[in-house]
């Protein structure tokens, strides 16, 4: 029976887009290798991690807000936010560090707070909504950089050593925190999405929402709840990427929001809501981030112009989706076969 199961599971994730994206991320990693042989060295591999960590934390929970049918692009600046917010309660403020980083987190979720409810109690458009957040906090954020008698531009440093620590130790002296932290929350995310009624629920409010509420879920509170986790995970990414660059400032999250939302589709997630996939979203932010860091190490593109095949991804992968959910093309297929 054990055997029949896993022959049944091994079928399933071959037939899978999880498997079309593991296929995607080792061709990146044969081309790139082939290349320039540094690229497999795995400080260098490992080490460049750190820079799209963010991406990888925030686009786990954006998934959350995605399934339900909704959007969230003001991640970015809630990473800005936090950042500051760190920076000037510690350093202007007096408070111990790891007071401030709870403060930072408390105000993000309250944060989500308010974008969910206008999303869910009051039925603005999500993408109007985390628009104007986005526009909002980075605003906020700006106003608290003014209160530092440090220069908003130049960035609040010289954090203690405890809070700068935290991004570089390494398991086995090779594997780096933050990449264990992702690992972590990955794993805590599918579990959250897969295996627990507040997943279920989840995804019956992207299906439908008002069939979700006369089944007795509580659909508004459930939408809300995923656009706090949304801005908790990216206040996590800014906590450990202001560590990492033991700087804070308030655009420190300015270009993250189109690589989430490209890992978030990539991944598997309708855009329509109903249907995602945690380890997907994983997948295709960890390829975001080989493709961000092997172009530059093994073809010499200039770091300004990464965004072009992150956004040459996003269309490719919405314009096949569209396609092949077109019921005429469906039925083409069918007749072929």
């Amino acid at each position: 029976m054990k055997k029949f199961s896993f022959s049944n599971g091994m079928k399933k994730f071959f037939t899978s887009w999880e498997f079309v994206l593991t296929m995607i991320l080792l061709a990146e990693v044969i081309i790139f290798a082939t290349k320039n042989p540094k690229f497999l060295m795995p400080r260098v591999l490992l080490g460049s991690l750190n820079d799209i960590m963010s991406i990888c934390y925030i686009s786990l929970f954006v998934t959350f807000v995605m399934v339900t049918g909704g959007i969230d692009i003001q991640a970015g600046s809630i990473v800005g936010l936090t950042s500051i917010v760190i920076g000037v309660a510690w350093q202007d403020g007096g408070m111990n560090i790891w007071t401030a980083a709870l403060l930072a987190i408390l105000i993000s979720a309250l944060c989500g707070a308010m974008s969910g409810y206008f999303v869910a109690y009051c039925g603005v458009q999500p993408m109007v909504v985390t628009l104007g957040g986005s526009f909002l906090f980075s605003g906020i954020a700006l106003l608290v950089s003014n209160l530092s008698a440090t220069e908003s531009y130049k960035g609040i440093s010289g954090f203690p050593d405890s809070f700068t620590q935290l991004t570089k130790i390494k398991l086995f002296d090779v594997l780096p925190l933050q990449v264990i932290i992702f690992l972590v929350l990955a794993i805590f995310a599918n579990w959250l999405l897969t295996k627990t009624k507040y997943g279920r629920e989840i995804t019956l409010v992207g299906v439908n929402k008002q069939a979700a509420e006369y089944s007795g879920i509580n659909a508004r509170g459930i939408e809300m709840s995923a656009y706090i986790l949304s801005a908790v995970s990216a206040s996590i990414a800014g906590i450990i990427l202001t560590s990492y660059l033991n700087t804070a400032k308030s655009d420190i999250g300015a270009t993250l929001t189109m690589p989430i939302i490209t890992a978030v589709v990539l991944g598997g997630t309708l855009s329509t809501g109903g249907k995602g996939s945690v380890a997907g979203t994983a997948l295709a932010a960890i390829i975001i981030g080989v493709l961000k860091f092997g172009l530059p190490l093994c073809f010499k593109v200039s770091q300004q112009y990464l965004d072009i095949p992150v956004g040459l991804v996003l269309l490719a992968v919405v314009i096949t989706r569209s396609v092949f959910s077109n019921p005429q093309v469906i039925a083409k297929m069918h007749r072929k076969s």
